[in-house]
């Protein structure tokens, strides 16, 4: 996965940058400390014992992270391409930049020179659905792997809310960290 890392943070072409190909890459470099972090949050704030808490907080990411961010990124394509957002329509007002990153974030149009800001603020703006999704997806799983603890489904939900809200919040460095890292090294 890092090969994708190195190869897309450079990427620029006339069709465009799928934001997946930055998001699977970063998703998977961080995939062992959003498990560390979670597993360490849900064994105190459910007090389970270590082991249940990291095989929950690895299957649970582990799903969230191959079939929940990818199956939403498509479906954000979908409605992307259904709804107009394949065409160019400029980023020269506050409107068209707005557009550009929020109706147009899964695939970016290739405003070449605008690339730099464009890919720092679609992936901010594509945390919020993959955080939902995430979320959604590691309850079900938790839920199902906690069954027999007695734990209710409402607390097993909110834990795991309040867990994803913490690495969430981690996942925005990295697409502020390569704004500033191009930043320097323009």
């Amino acid at each position: 996965m890092l090969p994708l890392a190195i190869i897309s943070f450079g990427a620029s072409a006339n069709a465009g940058l799928p934001m997946i190909m930055l998001a699977v890459p970063v998703y998977s470099i961080s995939l062992l400390p959003i498990i560390a972090i979670e597993a360490i949050y849900l064994q105190k704030s459910l007090d389970l014992t270590k082991g249940l808490s990291i095989k929950t907080a690895f299957v649970s990411n582990l799903v969230s992270t191959i079939v929940g961010v990818p199956l939403t990124w498509v479906i954000l394509v979908l409605i992307q391409m259904l709804t107009g957002g394949g065409g160019a329509y400029g980023v020269d007002t506050f409107v068209g930049k707005m557009l550009a990153v929020t109706w147009q974030a899964p695939w970016l149009i290739p405003y070449e020179s605008d690339l730099h800001w464009m890919i720092l603020f679609a992936g901010l703006f594509l945390i919020i659905p993959f955080y939902f999704v995430s979320w959604w997806s590691e309850f079900l799983v938790s839920k199902k792997m906690l069954a027999d603890t007695g734990l209710s489904k409402y607390d097993i939900k909110l834990k795991v809310r309040n867990a994803n809200l913490i690495t969430y919040s981690l996942l925005a460095c990295w697409p502020i960290g390569w704004y500033v890292v191009g930043y320097v090294l323009k």
